[in-house]
């Protein structure tokens, strides 16, 4: 550190008070009763300024520079404007000791010696508090919040903004250690606000706003008068009777002095805002302004870079990685040095010399080796491994760490610049310039220094190349020389240097800066220049370290220039190890592209390795391998090149001039260029002609334009290929051109045009191209998956061997699609049992009367449930039908019977668990009928066929009456009569006499009999119905009805109805309601008929068969299909005086009456021994007459 004197003047009155503005342009200065304003550049008064009758004692600037205020012994405060206008004034009790204003309110405080006021521009009046003492100085706080009053009697008290106290801080001298200037630190760096305290206890102390002292008292050895921060708060000024001003750091150390002892004390002094400046102001009047320079002192040793901070401590900084370490020495750090592992740190008293933790490169952990406690005084600072070497004048001494001194170096001039460059430790070498221009090399175990070259300029910087073989020198005149150290010779020589640098990883480059330039010099070729602030201190790879100012920063330069510079000269290698140094990908890549192309294939692999090019890697490899087998036509290793990079042309002239257009046809036929291509073709070969044909196509096809690459397909003879194209597409008329043009041989591409067809739905260009192979089987498998049953039916019929393949997936598609009752038509009327829930009531025929309409339904029932032994049919022509479209006809036509019946009992079974009754009812008559039809067809199951036949039967039923009872109990309205219920439900009650079928319910079956019996008037057996609910777990629906109607039914009479009682047409017995035989007569055990409608116990009709006429004879006549004569219109339509009437014929009526009548009557039957073991449906059947007949002659 060292001080200039700006300018000085003196007066005749003693200076109590400086305030700079905060601009910095002007000085006020209180000098006896007067404010005078100086011109802070030159010391020229600018204006004084009047206003006072006493001495003036303090002044103070506000923060925003508009105003400024003055106190006075004369007990007022004035305030001025920026104009130098006096526009408020205000009185305290006492002469006013000092005033300061808040940095964010502009709140002004007034000290008198008993009392201190707070003003403001927004307060009319000035408030005002009395303190325990008289008050000597006062500070704000950084945030304006709080105020610090310094007193007389010791003691510092805070204050917020109103004037109250906060804190109280006594010191331990008391009034025998008065409080003479106290200020806040200014740094917003700092996480709490710290007081400077000064005292005539002469001692400097340190608060925090909670008053908490931080450190212990410095002591000063003189009485500080007064106390002044730096604008960032680093630095402390003070002064007081040592008759000058010292500077300490912000911690309290001392600096030194600012400028030379005054004469007398002093007692201001104050720092221009945001400068080094310092203003001094003396109690002879002298007011002064001086410099503040702060040297730069620091060390650089490769990529570690040392400075001092804040003038007592050492900041190591690694350039590279950017890691810092603070070392604290707590006293004025003079000189640094830095050496590999070493830092020595020179102080006033002592030389410190410092090591690191490890031999880690990245280490940045210093700890202290040696204590060298000797004052030394030195120009320039060197350490080494074991010494440190003082630079002196003319004159280099080196000390062991001990302070031991070795050796001594006189030399012929003033040393400028001195240098370690390396060696063992011990012999380590030093190169030292002098300014006579001897450059020499001087090592530390050698009294003889070796003289490299001698200049006619003095030298400023030098630095040696990484071999020793070349030097560098800036010399007084800005000139950067370069010479070679064992020639002497001059190699070249740069203008407009200030420093220069020798690349630590490179012999050939170095840099130079000067004039705001960077300069980069490679070789002998052109220099490189780049815009840089700053001086060049070191080069290491592409890092250049530069120091601007007070800060060194590692600067990334990219070394493209000098790369371009090799490769301009296809010094391929060169250019490389410059590459390496650091340059971008894109330098990177035509490093690597100029190194292929000129066929240096080791510097052009390494430099593709670098940008991670695989595709370029492949073909220096493949090169290479070609070269190991033998290949040394260079024409073509190039022509590769410049295939790989683009350059077609060059490369197939290179191929052709090779003889081998065989190459560039292939290049162009991979690029698509087929024009190119073409010109190389050879003699005509077909085979290069159908590979070309056959890439355009692909091209086409790639760049969609799949018409014509299905065309050049098919020119190429490429059928597969034009055949996907066009089956994806769904160009259907190209498909089919394709197949019709094939050969039947070509198995496989015919096969995929019919794989497309039935894609897209042309089931029958499919079908075209099967037969055209002759596959049979893939045709049945398309009319099966097409349901094409027709086509499949005629084929089976010529080829008996695909009859599974046709029959098994017909029986799956109608059971999966429910096609049961399309199974049925052409039939003259439908089964009762049918899908549709139609009752009998809506059918067409129903004005014939009840007792023929059951025996219709009767015959009907009986003709479909029974089979003569060819399967053919015996009733109505129904069973043909049934046994040619049904899913189970057709498994048996497969041959897969238990197929059929598995189907079956899982429609049946899904039928009883969704409540379809009805349905149930009918699957399970056509499990009966397949197993008679396994009966007939197998003998070795007829028995076990024949049980399940009829339990089947019984079941059917039992599920055909039930779907009566759960319609009535679930639906709201019924379509069937009382009788009809009444008849359904005691006909359950005596079927269910066993195990109960799933589904159906016996409460749904008692409740339905217990209402209907009461309401047609059986109450015994309704109480009957009623007492068996009673036992039974009964629905909360039916819970009120069955209780209401089972206290009700006890008040009717214990009988039923006569005309409700069965009659046996046998025997004519009258059965009771309720038979614990079942469905049976009491008396002749005959089995009950009832109609499929009503369910009324029907006729039995005996007759006797004429002389010739067997049973099997009657059997085939009452299976004749009735004769359908085509009847008359029975209606009568008369015109008459615009009245139209529409009658009946009635003779019509009753001949076609008679006509249906007669020949229905053949199909009433007799009980024929040894003609049926069993009734046709389980017992039900009709009968066309109304009343009972024993005997009866046929026809």
């Amino acid at each position: 550190m060292r001080t200039s004197l700006k300018w000085k003047i003196k007066i005749d009155q003693c200076i109590y008070g400086l305030a700079f503005k905060p601009d910095g342009t002007q000085l006020i200065v209180a000098a006896g009763n007067k404010l005078l304003v100086y011109d802070a550049s030159d010391g020229s008064l600018l204006q004084p300024l009047k206003g006072h009758k006493d001495t003036v004692y303090c002044v103070a600037y506000a923060k925003d520079g508009k105003r400024f205020a003055s106190g006075s012994a004369d007990k007022c405060v004035i305030i001025w404007t920026s104009k130098l206008e006096g526009i408020l004034k205000y009185t305290h009790c006492d002469s006013v000791q000092c005033v300061s204003y808040n940095p964010i309110t502009h709140q002004l405080a007034s000290c008198s010696s008993n009392e201190f006021g707070l003003w403001s521009p927004e307060q009319k009046s000035v408030s005002k508090n009395k303190p325990s003492s008289k008050i000597t100085c006062c500070s704000w706080t950084n945030d304006g919040q709080y105020l610090a009053l310094g007193m007389f009697n010791g003691v510092i008290s805070i204050r917020n903004k109103n004037g109250d106290e906060k804190v109280k801080i006594e010191r331990p001298g008391g009034t025998l250690s008065p409080i003479w200037s106290i200020c806040w630190n200014p740094s917003r760096e700092e996480h709490n606000d710290i007081l400077a305290v000064a005292d005539w206890g002469q001692k400097l102390s340190f608060y925090q706003l909670s008053g908490k002292q931080i450190g212990k008292d410095r002591p000063l050895n003189f009485d500080p008068c007064c106390i002044s921060y730096f604008t960032k708060g680093e630095y402390i000024l003070l002064g007081g009777s040592d008759k000058q001003v010292s500077l300490f750091t912000k911690d309290g150390v001392r600096l030194g002095p600012v400028g030379e002892q005054n004469s007398s004390w002093v007692w201001t002094c104050k720092v221009k805002p945001d400068s080094n400046y310092v203003a001094i102001g003396c109690q002879d009047g002298t007011i002064s302004l001086h410099q503040l320079v702060f040297n730069t002192i620091h060390g650089l040793y490769k990529d570690r870079y040392t400075y001092r901070d804040s003038m007592t401590d050492v900041i190591v900084q690694h350039l590279i990685t950017e890691q810092k370490v603070r070392i604290k020495c707590r006293e004025l750090v003079k000189k640094i040095a830095i050496y590999k592992n070493r830092l020595a740190i020179q102080l006033p008293e002592k030389i410190l010399i410092y090591e690191l933790y490890s031999d880690d490169s990245s280490d940045m952990h210093y700890r202290v080796k040696e204590r060298m406690i000797r004052k030394l005084e030195c120009n320039l600072l060197v350490v080494c491994a074991n010494h440190i070497v003082l630079c002196q004048e003319k004159r280099l001494q080196c000390l062991t760490f001990s302070g031991v001194k070795e050796r001594e170096w006189q030399m012929e001039s003033l040393i400028r610049y001195i240098k370690v460059i390396g060696g063992p430790p011990g012999r380590e070498g030093l190169l030292v310039g002098l300014k006579n221009g001897q450059i020499l090399k001087i090592f530390v175990d050698n009294l003889f220094p070796v003289v490299l070259l001698k200049q006619a300029t003095a030298v400023r910087c030098l630095d040696i190349s990484a071999t020793r073989k070349k030097l560098a020198v800036v010399d007084e005149n800005d000139t950067c020389l370069v010479y070679d150290i064992h020639t002497k010779e001059l190699l070249f020589q740069e203008p407009n240097a200030n420093s220069v640098a020798w690349n630590t990883q490179c012999e050939d480059m170095l840099c130079f800066s000067g004039g705001g330039y960077l300069n980069i010099k490679a070789s002998n070729f052109p220099v490189h220049q780049q815009k840089l602030q700053g001086f060049v201190v070191g080069y290491n790879g592409s890092k250049i370290f530069c120091l601007h100012v007070f800060a060194m920063s590692a600067v990334e330069v990219p070394q493209s220039a000098p790369m371009y510079q090799y490769l301009d000269k296809k010094m391929f290698r060169e250019a490389y190890q410059i590459a390496c140094l650091g340059v971008t990908d894109t330098d990177w890549r035509e490093l690597a592209m100029e190194a292929l192309e000129g066929l240096e294939f080791e510097t052009a692999k390494k430099a593709f390795a670098r940008v991670q090019d695989l595709r370029y890697l492949e073909l220096i490899s493949s090169i290479e391998e070609r070269k190991k087998r033998g290949e040394s036509n260079n024409d073509l290793f190039l022509a590769d090149v410049f295939a790989y990079q683009g350059k077609f042309h060059e490369a197939a002239k290179l191929y052709r001039r090779s003889g081998r257009e065989s190459l560039a046809l292939d290049m162009y036929t991979d690029l698509c260029m087929f024009e190119y291509a073409k010109d190389f073709l050879g003699s005509g070969d077909p085979k290069e002609t159908k590979m070309l044909i056959t890439k355009q196509a692909d091209w086409a096809r790639n760049i969609h334009e799949p018409k014509a690459a299905v065309e050049m397909y098919v020119s190429a003879g490429e059928h597969v290929k034009a055949i996907e194209l066009s089956g994806d597409h769904g160009w259907v008329d190209m498909l089919i051109d394709i197949a019709r043009k094939l050969d039947k041989a070509e198995r496989e591409p015919l096969l995929m045009c019919a794989g497309y067809f039935k894609k897209l739905n042309h089931p029958s260009y499919a079908a075209e191209t099967y037969l055209k192979i002759g596959d049979l089987r893939s045709l049945v498998q398309l009319h099966v998956e097409t349901q094409r049953w027709d086509e499949a039916f005629a084929l089976g019929e010529k080829h008996p061997e695909f009859k599974d393949d046709i029959y098994v997936p017909y029986a799956q598609w109608l059971a999966e699609n429910d096609r049961f009752e399309e199974a049925q038509k052409g039939r003259p009327h439908r089964l009762p049992f049918r899908r549709q829930r139609q009752d009998t009531a809506s059918w067409p025929f129903l004005s014939v009367g009840p007792a023929l309409r059951d025996f219709i339904v009767g015959c009907e029932v009986f003709a479909s449930g029974r089979l003569c032994s060819s399967g053919q049919d015996m009733g109505l022509g129904v069973m043909s039908t049934w046994a040619h479209h049904s899913p189970l006809a057709a498994f048996h036509k497969a041959g897969r019977q238990r197929e059929a019946v598995r189907v079956l009992e899982q429609l049946t079974h899904n039928a009883v668990v969704e409540s379809r009754f009805s349905d149930a009812a009918y699957y399970y008559w056509m499990l009966s009928m397949q197993c008679l039809d396994i009966a007939q067809a197998d003998p070795d199951q007829k028995d076990t066929m024949l049980d399940k036949f009829h339990h089947f039967q019984h079941l059917a039923e039992l599920y055909h009456g039930y779907h009566a009872i759960q319609r009535y109990t679930e639906e709201p309205f019924s379509f069937h009569l009382p009788e009809t219920l009444f008849n359904i439900s005691r006909f359950l009650l005596h079927s269910l006499t066993k195990d109960t079928p799933l589904g159906i319910s016996k409460v749904n079956t008692l409740f339905t009999l217990a209402k209907q019996s009461k309401a047609l008037g059986a109450y015994k057996l309704a109480r009957h119905a009623y007492d068996k609910l009673q036992g039974l777990q009964i629905p909360a629906r039916f819970q009120k009805s069955i209780e209401l109607g089972s206290l009700t039914i006890r008040s009717k009479p214990f009988h039923d109805s006569e005309e409700l009682v069965p009659l046996c047409y046998r025997c004519s017995t009258n059965n009771p309601l309720l038979n614990s035989l079942g469905n049976v007569c009491i008396n002749c055990r005959q089995p009950f008929v009832f109609s499929a409608s009503s369910y009324e116990v029907l006729h039995l009709v005996e007759f006797y068969l004429e002389e010739g006429i067997t049973d099997e004879e009657a059997v085939s006549l009452i299976d004749l299909e009735v004769p359908r004569h085509k009847r008359e219109s029975k209606w009568q339509e008369i015109s008459s005086n615009s009245i139209h009437v529409l009658g009946l014929d009635k003779t019509a009526y009753s001949r076609t009456y008679a006509q249906d009548l007669v020949p229905l009557s053949l199909r009433s039957h007799r009980l024929l021994p040894g003609l049926c073991p069993h009734p046709p449906l389980g017992g039900l059947s009709h009968s066309p007459l109304p009343t009972p007949a024993r005997h009866a002659q046929p026809g």
